[in-house]
């Protein structure tokens, strides 16, 4: 009998046959006792009673799956006989059971260097039907297309594995419905909810966001000579990232902590462009991941000329000794004077 059927289905059953007359021939019938089904009675054309087997209440396959039930036939004579059939009633399976999952939300927590195909978690969903209605088989439900990029899952054991590569800098939680189907059509859903960690995959970056080159020599001590932007994509004390200089150079950092802030450089003590009309330096920027990563950006500046040096002769005194007579225009001596600084300012006149 299939579970599905309705209560008050009636299951005509064999008759007894009684080889005497009269009313020691005149056979009752008798079910044992069981809530589940009933026995009716039905005259059929030629008089005689046909027993039927009544289905009081609703079966289920999954809680029975079968009774075994007694029906005796009892004669009118005297002294009375019987006569006994033993009736084994098996429920036939209807796809009355969804699949249903262990749990209802899956957490995981993995890495974002994870390699590909590896096992990510493992869903488990039952169902309590019979034959095909219970096998279960598990696939995505409507998912986004990124999610269906790096994930995928067995569709027998119901193992998720990563499918692409993972980026927490791109996406750092995923949360999706995964469907267990049975082989009736019946479905069942769990929540997968996956967080990504954070690897130190990622160097600083360094932008140089303004430039004051070439710098006055003139320019007074704290001038802003660069504005730079350090970034790290990674989190935690894997974008922490610390700044250091190197090179000659007068300069100095000012900036705030943080894994992603604008450094300043400043100058720290005067430029002598005299002495130094350029100077080149490196930046390096350290996160504090494990292993470490860095990033550097060189920078050179150049250094403009102030007016700041006079001219300076070669001699304090020049003397000469000529003769009274000599021609007007004659050349009498030659006086020469230097200046340390650039263009305009380093060309001399004489009066």
């Amino acid at each position: 009998i299939d579970e599905s059927v309705s209560p008050g289905t009636r299951f005509p059953l064999e008759m007894a046959r009684d080889a005497d007359v009269g009313s020691n021939s005149q056979l009752t019938y008798q079910l044992t006792s069981n809530s589940s089904f009933s026995m009716a009675l039905t005259e059929n054309q030629d008089g005689k009673k046909q027993p039927e087997l009544v289905l009081e209440k609703a079966l289920d396959r999954e809680k029975q799956s079968s009774f075994a039930l007694v029906l005796t036939a009892v004669d009118g004579g005297e002294p009375m006989r019987s006569g006994i059939v033993q009736i084994r009633v098996n429920v036939t399976d209807a796809n009355d059971n969804p699949p249903v999952f262990s749990k209802r939300v899956y957490e995981a927590r993995v890495a974002e260097n994870l390699p590909e195909g590896s096992l990510v978690l493992r869903v488990g969903a039952t169902d309590s039907d019979a034959g095909s209605n219970g096998r279960v088989s598990y696939s995505f439900g409507n998912v986004p297309n990124d999610v269906s990029a790096l994930f995928a899952v067995d569709s027998e054991s119901g193992e998720v594995r990563t499918a692409g590569a993972l980026d927490f800098e791109e996406r750092s939680k995923y949360s999706f419905v995964l469907e267990a189907r049975d082989g009736g059509g019946l479905t069942g859903h769990c929540q997968l909810q996956i967080d990504i960690t954070d690897m130190n995959d990622n160097a600083p970056e360094i932008t140089i966001l303004s430039l004051s080159s070439p710098v006055p020599e003139d320019a007074p001590v704290g001038t802003v000579v660069a504005l730079l932007k350090v970034r790290d994509r990674d989190s935690g004390e894997n974008g922490e990232v610390s700044c250091e200089l190197s090179g000659e150079a007068p300069l100095s950092i000012v900036a705030s902590s943080g894994g992603s802030y604008k450094p300043e450089l400043v100058l720290e003590k005067a430029l002598d462009r005299e002495k130094q009309s350029s100077f080149a330096l490196v930046l390096t920027a350290v996160d504090g991941g494990e292993p470490m990563r860095s990033g550097i950006v060189q920078i050179r500046v150049n250094v403009t000329d102030a007016n700041d040096n006079p001219p300076v002769f070669s001699k304090r005194v020049y003397e000469a000794r000529v003769a009274e007579n000599l021609p007007e225009g004659s050349l009498v001596l030659r006086v020469g004077a230097t200046d340390s600084d650039a263009g305009s300012n380093g060309r001399v006149s004489y009066s």
